[in-house]
């Protein structure tokens, strides 16, 4: 694939302990799926939705791809479309940048300014 990028979004909790830790594990769906789940851009608007519809005080945090090496495979998922998923830890020196994600006054997660989802 010619993304360069991933996301991935966490809870603050987990957020917390990964910088804690340094190493983020996994979300419990990610350790029963076996893998990370990461989001292309232009998909973390529907895995918003999907899987974070309602909650506040999320992390999205962006992933350099390329320092995971061969542990990022694209898979076929929601909709026929290829996500990439981590088979590994991933690493927080793979994080390039992260940024807070709140709902606005209709319950919508704000992606933050100048995210482009396409």
């Amino acid at each position: 694939m010619a993304d360069l990028f991933a996301f991935k979004i966490l809870t603050r909790d987990q957020w917390d302990r990964f910088r804690a830790d340094g190493v983020f594990e996994g979300a419990p769906v990610d350790i029963a799926d076996g893998y990370i789940h990461l989001s292309a851009r232009d998909q973390v608007a529907g895995t918003l939705e999907k899987h974070f519809a309602g909650q506040d005080d999320l992390i999205l945090a962006m992933v350099d791809l390329a320092a995971l090496g061969d542990t990022v495979k694209w898979e076929e998922s929601r909709g026929g479309a290829l996500f990439p998923h981590v088979y590994g830890r991933l690493p927080m020196e793979a994080v390039t940048t992260k940024a807070k994600l709140r709902l606005d006054e209709t319950g919508r997660h704000v992606l933050p300014a100048g995210f482009d989802a396409g």
